[in-house]
């Protein structure tokens, strides 16, 4: 079985190219939605983020508000340091298990994506490191059109990551999606015959 890590930056298309892998066969890990599953109400996580930054991240109905959430930590390096914290070594254990469990119903290749995957030092996981870029005032524009979300929270978002020239380093796999769907679409094909292949 070949895993695939699938990261890159807020913007840079991850989840379009996550989503063709998906059509081509891949089974897909969304480490943010397995944030969002750990972060249920009366989970672990859940009690030690409300411990940690206040009841006024809480919706009336008592589920984490994470627009709040994430306004407070991508404005604060270290409320950020604290949230990956505590949210990190939680999300590698699930994240292992579901890698397991995928190896063990005898899956052909698994995608894991993950804003911060390495970041987080989840590589040990994967077998490759697939890495989408894009131009900033591409990444802006989209994000402007597709969350509504101003310039400056766009910009803070991003400079609280890792820049690019320092994940296309560790890379295996370079994607720049600053092109039409189809051909990133052509381009990711092209990348699954070539690369996995020989797995299928």
């Amino acid at each position: 079985m070949l895993v695939i890590g699938l990261t890159g930056n807020f913007g840079t298309g991850k989840s379009t190219v996550s989503q063709i892998l998906a059509e081509l066969g891949a089974a897909i890990i969304d480490a943010d939605k397995l944030g969002h599953e750990l972060l249920e109400p009366d989970s672990q996580a859940y009690q030690e983020v409300v411990t940690a930054f206040g009841k006024t991240i809480l919706k009336p109905n008592q589920e984490i508000d994470r627009h709040k959430l994430g306004k407070l930590a991508f404005n604060n390096a270290t409320a950020l340091n604290q949230l990956n914290h505590i949210m990190h070594p939680k999300m590698y254990e699930v994240t292992r298990e579901r890698i397991k469990q995928y190896r063990q119903q005898e899956s052909k290749l698994v995608v894991l994506e993950a804003a911060l995957l390495i970041e987080a030092g989840w590589t040990p996981l994967v077998d490759q490191v697939w890495v989408t870029i894009a131009p900033e005032a591409v990444i802006v524009k989209r994000l402007k059109r597709q969350r509504q979300l101003s310039e400056e929270q766009i910009l803070a978002r991003l400079h609280s990551q890792m820049p690019a020239e320092e994940k296309i380093k560790r890379a295996n796999i370079v994607i720049d999606t600053n092109c039409p769907i189809n051909d990133l679409r052509t381009k990711v094909t092209n990348l699954w015959q070539t690369t996995c292949g020989s797995r299928l």
